[in-house]
């Protein structure tokens, strides 16, 4: 009698790494276009092939300086193609690419690079000043700078002599366990900690990110990620996008509105991605001159960073433009749930659409998800009740890098992300509040999350950002920060009255403050901190 078999008879060793994506679009995809525009405004043009080959030769060049397998190497880049051939030739060579972020405060860009132990650093010649200002807090071994005529500071190697005939790489045996790429988390609370990425999590990643049901990306896309590469590895769309063939438009640093839609227009763009705030300013461009922009080939918005606001889900639908709601944190590589609607309301109302569509969404494949309560409990799901989301899954953070934040892992392998969700029956997620900004209310929770969705679906108001400010009655109340619209006018009688539609009297905020503009953080989010910096001091 033969023995059973209880093992599959497939290559199961095949390695799930980072290389391959890179062969694989150097090899059959090589002609993909990659669009640039420059920060001096010129567009410049190359292919993913040319991108992988210059790849090559940058790993051989870097190697030639020491750098090794394992060595964290930092960049202060835009979304550009040189950004491009570090993020395929670094992993590849068997070294991590550390994305900075320039926007950071110098001290945590000084603190970041010395956590993770950059050895060397390649800046953008217009990102000198930034890089200037904490260079000093880490010794980096090498500068090379991105220069467009060549001239760089003293010391500094020049990006282009250093791969100018440099002996191309053969990229050495892959391993799906190694280190691939790390970034670091926004620090809102305690120093930021980094996110050590394996080439196995960013290859699952960019598979599931792939799908119809998460980011819907193929061949025949052309995709501009507005978010940029130095942000959560720019949602992996560089990874997804040469794994499947798609041609890439990076905007460099023009984030604002006729920027992003002239190269929306321009290279015939069918998918994009960004966090609200681009996309709110992008709307208004849009219906103030709506004959400027041809945008009949983008067919969809993958939005995400923050709750995205069911008004402007309706305010792009009326242009025919068709937004998707992602969630997801660094911890998560990021993607993590997508609001795609399901088959059994295709027939509803469009109220209802909007509704469903204004939710995180439904985690993606290999995505594991439930939510603890107050008392430590997992709350049902039942729509109702509320819970600090935690996630698991292949390609989620199973520790920080050095060992900080220990807290936020379970003993079990879960991630505790602070965010407060509420879940429905189909395991759908809708976020009510991260843990820090809920307003407790007489022992009762106020989602200043659904506050703001409503605020900013009133017609004069452009942004809306809602904090807890401290009551001796109530303990805490909700307090209103809002912009209006150019030229609209409201008091906060009105938006009271506004908000009465879908909150009680009790919840409603008796403090309303109008201002310019809401401060955001480095990433584009509302920074909440700094309103209540401002307000919290200020008497009523």
């Amino acid at each position: 009698m033969s023995e059973p078999i209880l093992n599959g008879l497939m290559m199961d060793d095949y390695p799930l790494s980072l290389t391959t994506v890179v062969e694989r679009s150097e090899q059959l995809t090589g002609d993909r276009k990659v669009v640039s525009r420059r920060p001096d405004g010129s567009i410049h043009r190359t292919t993913m092939g040319e991108c992988a080959g210059r790849a090559r030769r940058l790993a051989g060049a870097l190697a030639e300086l020491g750098i090794s397998e394992g060595d964290r190497v930092g960049t202060l880049l835009w979304n550009q193609p040189e950004h491009l051939e570090l993020y395929f030739g670094l992993p590849a060579m068997g070294s991590v690419i550390h994305t900075l972020n320039p926007r950071l405060h110098p001290d945590e860009l000084g603190f970041i690079a010395g956590d993770a132990g950059d050895r060397a650093i390649v800046v953008d010649e217009s990102l000198l000043p930034a890089f200037d200002a904490f260079r000093s807090a880490h010794e980096f071994e090498h500068v090379i700078v991105v220069s467009q005529d060549g001239k760089v500071p003293e010391g500094a190697i020049d990006y282009e002599s250093l791969i100018d005939g440099a002996e191309p790489m053969s990229w050495p045996d892959p391993h799906e366990r190694r280190a691939a790429a790390i970034c670091y988390t926004s620090g809102t609370t305690g120093r930021p900690k980094g996110v050590l990425y394996s080439h196995r999590a960013l290859v699952l990643h960019s598979m599931a990110a792939a799908l119809p049901d998460a980011m819907n990306i193929s061949t025949r896309d052309t995709v501009l990620p507005v978010v940029p590469m130095f942000h959560a590895n720019a949602w992996g769309i560089p990874y997804t996008a040469s794994m499947v063939g798609a041609s890439l438009v990076l905007p460099g640093p023009r984030l604002d509105a006729e920027s992003v839609l002239d190269l929306l227009a321009d290279e015939h763009v069918t998918l994009t991605a960004g966090v609200p705030t681009v996309w709110m300013a992008m709307l208004k461009a849009i219906e103030a001159e709506s004959e400027r922009w041809d945008l009949s080939s983008l067919n969809r918005l993958l939005v995400g960073g923050s709750a995205v606001p069911k008004s402007m889900i309706e305010g792009y639908q009326r242009l025919g433009l068709f937004i998707v709601q992602g969630w997801g944190m660094t911890e998560t590589s990021p993607l993590a749930s997508t609001a795609i609607l399901p088959p059994e309301l295709d027939g509803a109302p469009d109220e209802e659409q909007f509704e469903y569509r204004a939710r995180q969404g439904v985690p993606a494949a290999f995505v594991d998800i439930r939510a603890r309560g107050d008392d430590g409990e997992l709350i049902p799901w039942d729509d109702d009740a509320m819970g600090e989301l935690e996630v698991r899954g292949p390609w989620i953070a199973a520790a920080y890098f050095q060992g900080s934040g220990a807290e936020k892992f379970t003993d079990d392998g879960w991630f505790q992300t602070g965010d407060v969700v509420r879940i429905n029956r189909h395991g759908c997620i809708r976020i009510t509040d991260r843990t820090k900004d809920l307003v407790k209310s007489g022992g009762e929770w106020i989602s200043s999350v659904d506050m703001e969705n409503l605020l900013m679906g009133h017609s004069a108001v452009a942004e809306a950002a809602v904090i807890a400010i401290p009551d001796d009655q109530w303990g805490e109340r909700p307090m209103a920060v809002v912009v209006l619209r150019e030229g609209a006018e409201a008091t906060a009688d009105d938006l009271r009255t506004h908000l009465g539609t879908g909150f009680a009297k009790w919840q409603l905020p008796e403090r309303v403050e109008f201002i310019e503009e809401i401060p955001r953080t480095a990433t584009g989010k509302f920074k909440k901190t700094a309103l209540r910096d401002q307000f919290v001091k200020t008497p009523v």
